[in-house]
């Protein structure tokens, strides 16, 4: 499966049965698993042999999925989480500690700026936030002698700035840390983060993955590439022994293509316990299994709602990644020259209010607390996913407070454009 292009991995990847096996991935709904004796299953308590022994840890439908997701990535190694944001949290705090430092774009979802400058904050954990835009000086200068890692979001939820993954990624090797994207509304069909420089990638699988607004999940996927022993004083709980496990070391037994996700399952998820439920991976793979093609319908839906809304009269601004006149255009025609995504952010003229009204006049797009679905909705951030943050932050993060997050589904394109037209006249 190594050579075959995407579309077959989204079908066939992470799964081949034998002889007589389940065509479909099977569903592994139990918490534990038998050994004949103990022995046997204390050399998987040591970290000496794979396998399954308590769900919380790890589950073979959800290990099957996220091979799907490893292979779509181009990665060495992947798990899956319970969710989205527990994937970035266990991306970052594998690798972090109290009294350590990261670096984040400040264009990201309002739930992981939250997370950075909120929670992990009141773990030690402090975070320095820069303008995706920033210049190489800027950027440089927010490293720190503790800084562990630098985060971005590929296309960033909701103000779809366009990350410069290579000037993000020669930053965080110059100052000796990996570079971790969020690659959540590009999906690996429309952008491989690896081939830019990343390390690390995560997502919410709950959006486009899964694409059906069905089961809540997240994934992280490792490149392998970043050499961890090179820098073994940055990340002592990669390069030393784990006395919670008998004194492993993670990369010396697992090398760099495994060192990274073995001790998230270890001791992330050990300790935290995020696990994925089987049934949620299963339903997680029949949604990947469509990915190529959807996300190319959810691409050309948008662009067609981008371009009626740059032509009206009653919208003060758009950002697509997909128009020509948005100022991200050159950076997405590299990154993603498939397409970008399918969700369309605007801002209409007469602010909070109207855009409230414009939200509640719209029949066929509904208003949800979610993105990247089959079928369209729309959402206030500065109101609801935002709404944590005040003014300043907002700015920052590319929020402006009249912002509307349009998110196309698979609808038919006219009737989405008809929608936001007799919308747009109502108000």
């Amino acid at each position: 499966m190594d050579n075959v292009r995407i579309g077959t991995q989204c079908v066939q990847g992470g799964y081949r049965p034998g002889n007589g096996e389940p065509r479909q991935v099977p569903i592994i709904q139990s918490t534990t698993f038998k050994y004949d004796t103990g022995a046997a299953m204390g050399k998987l308590f040591d970290l000496e042999e794979s396998g399954y022994f308590y769900s919380r840890l790890q589950n073979p439908t959800a290990d099957t999925v996220a091979a799907k997701i490893c292979a779509l990535e181009g990665g060495t190694a992947a798990m899956l989480t319970a969710s989205g944001m527990s994937a970035n949290f266990f991306a970052a705090f594998n690798i972090c500690g109290c009294g350590d430092h990261i670096v984040a774009s400040s264009a990201i979802y309002g739930g992981t700026y939250n997370l950075f400058a909120v929670t992990m904050k009141r773990m030690g954990v402090s975070c320095t936030f820069v303008a995706p835009d920033c210049t190489q000086e800027e950027l440089d200068a927010a490293f720190r002698p503790e800084t562990k890692l630098v985060f971005g979001e590929s296309i960033a939820n909701p103000a779809l700035r366009v990350l410069n993954i290579e000037k993000f990624a020669k930053a965080a090797h110059a100052h000796g840390v990996p570079l971790i994207i969020d690659n959540t509304f590009p999906t690996p069909v429309n952008c491989n983060p690896f081939k830019w420089g990343a390390d690390i990638v995560t997502h919410s699988t709950s959006k486009y993955m899964d694409g059906h607004g069905s089961c809540v999940g997240g994934a992280i996927v490792d490149s392998g590439k970043f050499d961890w022993t090179a820098h073994a004083e940055k990340f002592p709980g990669l390069c030393t022994p784990d006395e919670s496990y008998h004194g492993v070391t993670y990369t010396e037994r697992f090398g760099l293509g495994g060192a990274f996700i073995t001790k998230a399952t270890a001791q992330l998820m050990r300790d935290l316990g995020p696990t994925p439920a089987p049934m949620s991976a299963y339903i997680l793979n029949l949604g990947l299994e469509s990915l190529h093609v959807r996300m190319k319908q959810h691409c050309e839906n948008a662009l067609a709602v981008a371009k009626f809304l740059e032509g009206h009269d009653k919208v003060a601004w758009v950002y697509y990644p997909g128009l020509e006149s948005c100022p991200d255009y050159a950076l997405a025609q590299k990154y993603m020259p498939k397409g970008s995504c399918g969700v369309v952010s605007f801002g209409v003229k007469g602010g909070r209010d109207a855009a409230g009204k414009f939200m509640e006049k719209l029949k066929i797009i509904a208003i949800e607390t979610h993105v990247a679905d089959a079928r369209s909705c729309c959402l206030h951030p500065a109101t609801t996913t935002h709404r944590q943050m005040n003014d300043a932050e907002l700015e920052a993060a590319g929020v402006a407070p009249d912002l509307v997050r349009l998110s196309l589904g698979l609808e038919d394109a006219d009737d989405l454009v008809a929608d936001v037209a007799q919308a747009l006249a109502a108000i």
